[in-house]
């Protein structure tokens, strides 16, 4: 039987079956509008609830904070276009880093279309942002803070708790895309100090197609879709009842047993790292040795391109990635590696893997195996490796 090995669960994850168990009588049995007032609408109205309250207490704040969305890139554009666009009188000054999410680096850059200043800052070798650099870029016209809790590519967590102390010392609101840290690390908004924080049920074993917007009580944001009065006159539009039920299923599952999952994870992990630096030569381990998320591995691989060695990885049976995928499709390195200072050219020779619940140690083995095997076959028709090393083999 053919290996299939994933390890791209940064893109997505399975929906898994407890969540779905919970879903399925909402397509069918359970199918009233929670807006209606008759039994069939009070009966969803309840499960609704029920998912709110989940989000709500795995993340430490009220129900009542919790809005429900299509996306965590839909959750990012309220909260930074709705902060923006609401206090525009106030100022027009956002400060994000120079390694977001493309929800967060476009939702900005659009903003700056419309006359608002942006700051990017820069983030060190490992993709951290310093706390300190974010103080000294507020001004008197700043309005919001956006800086990612870890990193999709690179895997890097960065110091939430101190540049949110930081806003709430200056009175700047603070927002956090945590799309990717969710079910991967503790996250407390009170703790954390954030306004806002964004999070899609994809990345934790839920479903597509939903996602869920933090807002602070008191925070002034910009309605984004009109409508109908859902979501307390917020969000209008029908609530995708099926995929908030699991969306509150899946984030309740993982925090409950987050920390013996992530200890299983992280040392999978670290038998990959461990186990590629000493096969392949000529490898850059991207993102922080430690404050990173516990399933994310990312090199560099030196004289291949990106692409080919997915495929080639594809062939024998490990999906993995070159970064984000919401970027696959583009010819363009990836902003994050040259965010943290990579060449264009060893920027192209990425790889993203990401493991998750059901990956094994014999899998890792597998790709341990695999993997040094189809480095050497792709830098032997390399160019760019036989000019600089007169086809010396590295592996």
């Amino acid at each position: 039987m053919e290996q299939k090995i994933y390890l791209d669960h940064a893109a997505t994850t399975y929906t898994k079956p407890e969540v779905l168990e919970e879903m399925l009588p909402y397509f069918t049995e359970k199918y009233g509008n929670p807006s209606s007032v008759h039994s069939f609408g009070r009966e969803s109205r309840k499960a609704l609830d029920l998912a709110r309250d989940r989000v709500a207490k795995a993340i430490n704040c009220d129900s009542s904070d919790i809005y429900f969305t299509g996306s965590g890139t839909e959750s990012d554009n309220w909260a930074i276009k709705g902060v923006a666009l609401a206090n525009k009188k106030k100022g027009n000054h956002i400060i994000t880093s120079s390694i977001e999410h493309h929800a967060v680096m476009h939702t900005c850059n659009q903003l700056e279309r419309e006359g608002f200043i942006v700051t990017y800052l820069p983030v060190d070798k490992y993709g951290l942002v310093d706390p300190e650099l974010v103080r000294e870029a507020i001004t008197d016209k700043t309005i919001l803070i956006t800086i990612m809790t870890a990193n999709n590519e690179i895997g890097t967590i960065q110091p939430i708790k101190e540049i949110g102390a930081i806003a709430k010392e200056k009175k700047v609101l603070f927002h956090t895309d945590a799309v990717q840290a969710i079910g991967s690390i503790a996250v407390d908004v009170k703790e954390m100090n954030v306004d806002l924080l964004s999070l899609s049920a994809h990345k934790f074993y839920g479903p597509k197609g939903v996602g869920a917007l933090y807002m602070r009580k008191g925070v002034k944001t910009q309605q984004m879709i009109h409508g109908g009065a859902q979501e307390r006159n917020r969000r209008g539009g029908t609530e995708n009842l099926p995929a908030i039920v699991g969306m509150g299923k899946a984030i309740e599952l993982a925090v409950t047993d987050m920390p013996i999952r992530n200890a299983r994870i992280q040392s999978l992990r670290d038998r990959l790292i461990d186990g590629i630096i000493p096969s392949v030569a000529n490898t850059i381990l991207n993102g922080h040795p430690t404050k990173r998320l516990p399933g994310n591995v990312n090199f560099s691989i030196e004289f291949i391109e990106g692409e080919a060695l997915l495929l080639s990885l594809d062939l024998k049976g490990i999906a993995g990635s070159s970064g984000s995928a919401c970027t696959s499709g583009s010819l363009d390195p990836s902003h994050v590696l040259l965010g943290i200072g990579l060449s264009h050219e060893i920027a192209h020779g990425s790889l993203r893997l990401t493991l998750g619940d059901q990956n094994t140690e014999e899998e890792v083995d597998y790709v341990l195996e695999v993997l040094p095997q189809v480095v050497q076959r792709l830098r032997e028709m390399s160019p760019l490796f036989n000019q600089q090393e007169g086809g010396k083999t590295y592996v």
